[in-house]
C-alpha cells in the first residue's frame, strides 16, 4: 500500500466515524418516517467502516479510534436541519472516498473506493430528494 493510499483510506475511515456519530444525531430529530432510512444508512456507514478497517489491517496499518465525540456544523434540532446533516455528511464521506480513488494504485483500493462513492452518491440523493432539491445528484459526487 502506497502512503497515498494509506492517508486517503485513513482519511475514509475518520469520514466514516464522523457520519456513524452524526447519523445518531440525525436519528434523534428526524421524521419519524425517516427512521428506516436513517437505520439502513447507519448500518451502511457502519459496514464501510468495518471493510476499511479490515483492509487497513490487511496492509498492517494501524486502524486509529475514532473519536469521543463530534461536533456538527450546524445546529440540530428539528427534521430539516437533520436532513440538512445527512446531506453534509454524505457530502463529506464522498469526498473522502473518491480521494481514495483518486490515490488508489491497486485495483481493490480503486473498487473499495469506487463502491464506497457510489453509495455515498446514492444516499446523497435521496437525501437531496426528500429536502426537495433539483436535481438531487451532482455530475461528479465528492468533489470538493
Amino acid at each position: 500500500m502506497t502512503e497515498a493510499e494509506r492517508q486517503a483510506l485513513l482519511d475514509a475511515l475518520r469520514a466514516e466515524y464522523a457520519a456513524i456519530y452524526t447519523y445518531g444525531v440525525i436519528a434523534a430529530y428526524a421524521s419519524a418516517e425517516r427512521t428506516r432510512l436513517v437505520a439502513h444508512d447507519t448500518a451502511a456507514h457502519r459496514a464501510r467502516r468495518d471493510s476499511t478497517i479490515d483492509a487497513l489491517k490487511a496492509a498492517g496499518v494501524a486502524v486509529p479510534p475514532p473519536d469521543a465525540a463530534y461536533t456538527t456544523p450546524f445546529p440540530v434540532n428539528d427534521p430539516i436541519p437533520a436532513a440538512n446533516l445527512a446531506v453534509t455528511m454524505e457530502t463529506d464521506t464522498a469526498v473522502a472516498w473518491r480521494a481514495v480513488v483518486e490515490n488508489g494504485n491497486s485495483d481493490p483500493i480503486r473498487r473499495m473506493g469506487t463502491d464506497a462513492l457510489t453509495e455515498c452518491a446514492l444516499r446523497l440523493a435521496t437525501w437531496q430528494t426528500i429536502l426537495g432539491a433539483s436535481p438531487p445528484t451532482v455530475a461528479f459526487p465528492g468533489k470538493a
